[in-house]
């Protein structure tokens, strides 16, 4: 499969990839090494992996990030309640020592977390580690071991090895610095906003029912919306709620009513100051500009 084999793959199940990441995502598969999405919240980086995993027809595997994740959320733990009963069982049919031991501490007790979970399909699945800014640093250090040799060690169990290498895509919105090894250790692509033909044509892919004057009106807005100097920019997952109310409420023309134009910025406006920015004056100037 070549790049833009993979484009138009990605553009079946309605993702407009640029020829920059596309490229990015080719040699991510060619190479088998993590790729490593940068770029503003709402940019579309999330939804490049599900997409991915589509156009592969495997498995998606997330793991979503924040501050204090841990091994126990993130690879594995045991089921202690389980293991707990297996326990009081044997104990009442005079089980005891190691067989019991040797039965609780089995891949039967074992629940997979994302990262082991990843390495133990059989088909190459997408693992999507989702905001990893948002980890702390020493989870960072750990995930550049578990991404070199793709695999993980059970005390109870011994080391456990990738039976396919999966396909690794992680994304980050720069709330911080993240390593020099990590980045290293990963191919790398900026996801910017798209561009007023590209949104255009992903407004059409996600919601061909749109008429054509209005979807121009509904890009050009949102594009000049984005000029403002707003606390939370809308994304393009919001551009497509934005043309979903629109198409709802059965409005063919942004400037035909203001007041309820102003009504549907509650799915591009998502904090209280932003929305008292952008009045229905100035919401009706930019659309008189979008066209």
């Amino acid at each position: 499969m070549t790049w833009t084999d993979l484009q138009s793959a990605l553009g079946e199940h309605g993702y407009v990839a640029s020829g920059d990441l596309s490229v990015a995502l080719h040699l991510a598969l060619t190479l088998e090494r993590p790729l490593l999405l940068e770029g503003a919240a709402g940019v579309g980086k999330t939804e490049v992996a599900r997409t991915l995993s589509l156009a592969q027809d495997t498995k998606l595997i997330r793991l979503q990030c924040y501050e204090g994740l841990d091994a126990s959320q993130s690879i594995y733990e045991w089921n202690y309640q389980r293991q707990l009963l297996t326990i009081r069982s044997a104990a009442e049919d005079g089980q005891t020592g190691k067989s019991v031991e040797d039965r609780i501490f089995s891949r039967e007790f074992l629940l997979e977390r994302p990262l082991l979970a990843a390495i133990t399909q059989d088909q190459s699945p997408v693992l999507l580690i989702d905001e990893i800014d948002r980890a702390d640093e020493e989870f960072e250090a750990y995930l550049l071991e578990v991404l070199s040799d793709y695999q993980i060690s059970v005390p109870e169990l011994g080391t456990i090895t990738a039976s396919s290498k999966p396909i690794v895509i992680l994304t980050s919105n720069g709330t911080r610095d993240l390593s020099d090894a990590l980045r290293r250790r990963c191919l790398y692509s900026y996801v910017e906003y798209p561009d007023r033909t590209t949104e255009l044509a992903i407004l059409k892919a996600r919601c061909p029912e749109v008429e054509a004057r209005l979807a121009e009106q509904i890009i050009g807005f949102v594009q000049r919306l984005r000029e403002e100097e707003l606390e939370k920019t809308p994304g393009v997952a919001e551009m497509l709620d934005f043309a979903a109310a629109l198409m709802g409420l059965g409005i063919a023309d942004l400037t035909d009513d203001p007041a309820v134009l102003q009504s549907t910025l509650t799915t591009l406006l998502k904090t209280q100051s932003d929305q008292a920015q952008i009045t229905a004056e100035v919401a009706a100037r930019i659309a008189g500009k979008a066209a």
